[in-house]
């Protein structure tokens, strides 16, 4: 491989002893191709041993810990023990293929979909009317009970202790990108007047329970990452100001991995005090080499990699890129990355090797993608 890309390929010890073989993740993507009831299909296994050649982290799919959080058709579930067996066949088949293998734990909280969540009832932190997963018209949103809240936390504690009985070597805690964390950690969600309008509250107790589990069930070398959005559009919203003060929190707390979710790496601030400034270099300087941080968004080709490399981010988790491209990482790794395939092309005959349902979300624009040059 050429001598730039080099560093990329080292290894990477985390706090907890476990080591990644290489700095290369597969980012936590939707495929919606999971059985109805949840549990992992035949095509699920097959599409994961496609997208984890080379990398030294795959991360599943964000999957439900409690049915009333689906937010997805087809979405893989982590909530009940008939999942397991499915689950260690995608745990297998990543650990195959030499990276550790993550599953993504998640529940919808408001985005969660009427159609898929017993009796429609769809909650969340506050009474919100909001749109779901690909749904041009809102559906409407209840508040939680203090109950109901309790029974969330406790929810992704089980899904962890499900992963660890299906051999998985970690769970990601989901909370970003608009679902039930990160609403109660956005003031546009969460506009409770009760202890859990606290924004750090629920983010801190769900961290609390997970840590709890594998320490009381884990492996030592279990990883435990955390998932967040630096900023939101919505008003009032999540600010990097704020996101500060949810970084310093989770720095103190026994995690292996920060992951921010960026549509591209490079993105800068959108207001405040830090408008106009990277992200990705703002968080670096918050984190301070205390925790590896997962960087993201619009990785596609070689130099893309480099640059993305150049923030100073330890880590880099490539989504559609490896989507257009499975073998992205191993044409890098054998000097062969003028080979990349690094846009769509919806008149290829192989489709990419993507899942049906995917290529037609890719062919009907629903995702952004670099055209064919």
């Amino acid at each position: 491989m050429k001598e730039a890309f080099q560093p990329l390929f080292q290894p990477l010890t985390l706090a907890n002893g476990s080591t990644l073989k290489n700095r290369f993740v597969l980012a936590p993507l939707t495929h919606t191709i999971s059985n109805e009831d949840g549990t992992v299909s035949d095509r699920e296994v097959a599409y994961m041993d496609s997208r984890t050649k080379g990398i030294g982290l795959g991360i599943t799919a964000a999957s439900y810990t409690n049915v009333e959080g689906q937010a997805f058709p087809g979405q893989p579930s982590i909530s009940k023990d008939e999942d397991i067996e499915g689950l260690r066949r995608i745990a297998e088949t990543i650990k195959a293929n030499g990276a550790k293998a993550v599953v993504q734990i998640h529940h919808g909280g408001v985005k969660s979909l009427p159609n898929l969540v017993p009796n429609g009832d769809v909650k969340g932190p506050s009474e919100v009317d909001t749109l779901g997963f690909f749904n041009k018209e809102p559906h409407h949103a209840r508040a939680m009970t203090g109950d109901e809240i309790q029974q969330a936390i406790k929810d992704f504690g089980h899904a962890t202790s499900l992963a660890i009985q299906a051999g998985f070597d970690g769970v990601e805690i989901h909370g970003a990108n608009h679902y039930l964390i990160h609403q109660f950690f956005s003031p546009y969600y969460n506009r409770r007047e009760d202890m859990w309008g606290e924004p750090l509250r629920f983010p801190m107790a769900v961290v609390d329970e997970v840590v709890r589990v594998v320490d009381e069930e884990g492996p030592e070398d279990f990883i435990i990452g955390y998932r967040f959005s630096p900023e939101e559009a919505e008003s009032p919203g999540i600010t990097m100001s704020r996101t500060k003060c949810l970084v310093d929190a989770l720095i103190e707390k026994p995690l292996d991995y920060l992951h921010v979710s960026l549509g591209d790496i490079h993105s800068v601030t959108r207001e405040g005090e830090y408008q106009g400034e990277k992200r990705i270099s703002l968080l670096l300087d918050w984190i301070d080499n205390r925790m590896p941080l997962i960087g993201v968004g619009s990785i596609y080709s070689g130099q893309d990699v480099l640059d993305a490399h150049a923030t100073g981010a330890p880590l880099l988790a490539l989504g559609r890129g490896l989507l257009f491209d499975p073998a992205l990482v191993e044409k890098i790794e054998s000097g062969r990355e003028e080979e990349i395939i690094d846009y769509f092309d919806p008149e290829r005959e192989d489709k990419h090797q993507l899942p049906e349902e995917l290529w037609q979300a890719f062919a009907a624009g629903h995702y952004p993608s670099p055209k064919k040059h």
